[in-house]
C-alpha cells in the first residue's frame, strides 16, 4: 500500500526523535554537592567521550574537546557533540600518550589558528609534538596543519609526555614536557627536552631571550628543568606567570611558579619515594633547586588547571583549580599573593578521574572527565 506524504513526514519526525532527545538531555543535573561557598549543581553537558583530555572554548561558546585516542570533536554549547573532525594528524594512542591539549591562538577571531599537543609516533618510538593548524570555517577539520616542535629524544615508552600548552601575555607559547618514565635522569640533561618546560614563539621558533639560547650543551627551547611530568599549566592573570602542576611518584605532586632557567629538582630532590618504596635522589632539598610552592603527600595524580577569574563564583575569585586523577576530585587551592594558604577537596562524591578544568566564557567551571564514556561536566551554583 503506497505511503501518503503525511505518513512520511511523521516516519522522518519518529526517526529525528532519538537524536533531538539526546541533545536536549545533555545538559542534566548530575549532581548536588556542598562546598564551602554553599550549594553546587554538577550538570552533565555532554557524554560518550573517549577519554577527553583538553578543551577550549571557542567564540561562540562552543567548545573543542579532545579525545586521546585521535578524535577533535567541536561541542555545541548546548552540549550536541560532533563528528570527529578531519585532519588530525596520527597519534601514538598507548599507555598515557594520544591526542591530548588544545590552545587556541590569542588572535583566533581574526586567523582560527589554534594548536594541539600529542603524541608522535616515529620509527624509534613516539615523542611529544606540537601542531599548528587553522579550523575550517565550518569546524568540520583542521587545515594547513603544520608541525612547530617534536621532544627529542623519542622513546618507545607509552608514558609521562605531560603536554600542556599555555600562552604567555608577550604572546609566545610554553610547552610542559614529561621525562617519559624510564628515562628520568635525562629531566637534569639540557641537551634533551625531557622533563622540560620549553617557550617557542607561535611559528616554533626560539625566542632570543630563553635562558639557553646559544649554549652548545643545551636545547635553546627550554625555559625550565627538572620536572617529572607536568600535566598543568597556565598563567596567573595577574602577574602574567607561569605556574605547573606535575605528578610526583608516590607522594610529591608539586604546584611550581615556574621561572626563566630554574631547575626543579626531578629526580635528585623530591618530596615523594618510588612506586617501590624506595628512596628517589638525595632527599627533599639540594642548593640551587627549587621548593614547590606546594605539594601532596599521598599524591593526588593532579591534571589540568585554572584560575579562576570571573563573577559567578564571587567567593572563589583568586583561587587556583586542580583536577584530581588517582583523587578522584576537584581540588581549590586559596591564594594569597603568590602563597596558597588553604585547600578544599570537592565533588569526591562524584567518584570521576578529573582531567582537565576550565573557566568558560560563562563563568562556570567546565571539566572533563577521564574515562571510556568521558564526559563534559559544568559546576554552577545551585539556584
Amino acid at each position: 500500500m503506497p505511503i501518503g506524504p503525511c505518513a512520511r513526514l511523521l516516519a522522518a519526525m519518529l526517526l529525528l526523535l532519538p537524536a533531538l532527545g539526546a541533545t536536549a538531555q545533555q545538559s542534566t543535573e548530575l549532581l548536588r554537592t556542598r562546598t564551602l561557598a554553599g550549594e553546587m549543581v554538577v550538570e552533565t553537558v555532554a557524554s560518550g567521550l573517549d577519554h577527553p583530555w583538553g578543551l577550549a572554548f571557542l567564540p561562540d561558546g562552543a567548545m573543542l574537546v579532545t579525545e586521546r585516542s585521535g578524535n577533535l570533536r567541536r561541542i555545541s554549547a548546548d552540549g550536541a557533540v560532533s563528528n570527529p573532525l578531519a585532519g588530525v594528524p596520527d597519534v601514538a594512542a598507548r599507555g598515557q600518550g594520544g591526542l591530548l591539549d588544545i590552545a587556541l591562538d590569542p588572535a583566533f577571531a581574526d586567523n582560527r589558528t589554534l594548536y594541539i599537543t600529542y603524541a608522535e609516533p616515529r620509527p624509534d618510538g613516539a615523542g611529544t609534538a606540537v601542531a599548528r593548524a587553522r579550523l575550517s570555517e565550518d569546524a568540520s577539520a583542521l587545515r594547513d596543519v603544520t608541525v612547530i616542535f617534536r621532544q627529542v629524544p623519542s622513546h618507545s615508552g607509552g608514558n609521562h609526555y605531560g603536554s600542556r600548552l599555555a600562552f604567555a601575555p608577550d604572546g609566545t607559547l610554553f610547552v610542559t614536557l614529561g621525562e617519559r618514565f624510564n628515562l628520568r635522569d635525562k629531566a637534569q640533561d639540557l641537551t634533551t627536552h625531557l622533563g622540560k618546560v620549553v617557550r617557542i614563539r607561535p611559528d616554533g621558533s626560539v625566542p632570543a631571550d630563553n635562558p639557553f639560547v646559544g649554549r652548545q650543551d643545551a636545547r635553546p627551547e627550554i625555559w625550565s628543568y627538572g620536572h617529572r611530568n607536568p600535566q598543568a599549566a597556565a598563567i596567573k592573570p595577574d602577574t602574567g606567570e607561569l605556574w605547573t602542576v606535575e605528578h610526583g611518584a608516590r607522594g610529591g605532586d608539586e604546584v611550581n611558579i615556574t621561572r626563566k632557567g630554574r631547575n626543579y629538582g626531578w629526580p635528585v630532590i623530591t618530596h615523594g619515594v618510588d612506586y617501590s618504596g624506595a628512596r628517589i635522589g638525595e632527599g627533599t632539598a639540594r642548593e640551587g633547586m627549587e621548593q614547590p610552592l606546594y605539594y601532596w603527600d599521598p599524591s593526588i595524580a593532579p591534571s589540568g588547571m585554572a584560575f579562576y577569574t570571573a563573577d559567578a563564583f564571587p567567593q572563589w575569585r583568586g583561587s587556583l583549580f586542580v583536577g584530581a586523577l588517582a583523587g578522584r576530585m576537584l581540588v581549590r587551592l586559596e591564594l594569597r599573593g603568590d602563597r596558597i594558604v588553604g585547600e578544599e577537596r570537592m565533588l569526591r562524591d562524584l567518584g570521576e578521574r578529573i582531567r582537565d578544568v576550565r573557566q568558560g566564557p560563562d563563568g562556570l567551571l567546565y571539566l572533563l572527565t577521564d574515562s571510556p564514556e568521558g564526559r563534559v561536566l559544568r559546576l554552577r551554583p545551585a539556584s
